[in-house]
């Protein structure tokens, strides 16, 4: 079976709607399905490895949605209970003030100028 990496870039896409990314639930899918799969976060989506990040629940006036997104937490559960590997780009963390100890336990940093040849390392990518 084909490796297959998916990068999210686009952060925060659909979360309301869906209460998850979407790309990260595509890769649980992906993982439950038996692939060889990991996950690069890049851009604004490292902030999905953020410890502490709450999000009340939505509400329109008396209307409320009472299930909203816990992005780290999806992260860590795909990392912990599918074993896939979750990467983020180092510099990408750095220049949004992310330091390590800021991060939760399940990410591994690529550094930039490692990108291509991390990349190569797999057969399909998606770049989301």
């Amino acid at each position: 079976m084909a490796k297959i990496l998916n990068i999210v870039e686009s952060a925060y896409r659909a979360t309301i709607e869906e209460q998850d990314d979407t790309i990260l639930w595509f890769s649980h899918m992906l993982a439950n399905a038996g692939a060889d799969i990991a996950v690069l976060l890049r851009g604004n989506a490292v902030n999905y490895l953020s410890k502490g990040q709450e999000v009340g629940d939505l509400r329109f006036g008396d209307a409320g949605l009472g299930n909203p997104p816990r992005i780290a937490e999806d992260v860590a559960v795909l990392r912990s209970k599918k074993g896939v590997p979750i990467y983020y780009v180092l510099e990408d963390a750095t220049q949004r003030g992310l330091e390590r100890s800021s991060l939760i336990d399940t990410g591994e940093p690529v550094a930039q100028a490692d990108l291509a040849r991390f990349v190569s390392g797999y057969e399909r990518v998606f770049h989301w």
